[in-house]
């Protein structure tokens, strides 16, 4: 995939504060997987997950510091990877954040 179809393939609500044509499917795999695993829709994970494939994805998500507890719950579910294996699960905050909905 080349970066275009960052651009005009992902939902564009999902990089609203960045320039999409300077994403890079490889350099910027993080950023990419962690937007869509929390702001993503149905066919934006199709994608990620036709181009990284589930273990490169429960790979990168295992070394988020911060995740959404659905999206942590999606992928730990998706990729058979306990929830004691990610990062952002094992250092939750023992302070609610600002925002509690």
């Amino acid at each position: 995939m080349s970066n275009h179809q960052i651009e005009s393939d992902l939902s564009p609500h999902l990089f609203w504060d960045v320039n999409k044509k300077s994403l890079d499917w490889g350099k910027n795999a993080s950023f990419i997987i962690k937007r869509v695993l929390e702001y993503g829709l149905w066919s934006d994970w199709k994608i990620i997950d036709a181009h990284y494939g589930i273990e490169f994805i429960a790979e990168k998500a295992k070394h988020f510091i911060e995740l959404e507890p659905k999206a942590l719950n999606f992928i730990a579910t998706l990729s058979h990877v306990p929830l004691t294996a990610f990062r952002c699960y094992t250092t939750i905050q023992s302070k609610n954040p600002h925002w509690n909905f």
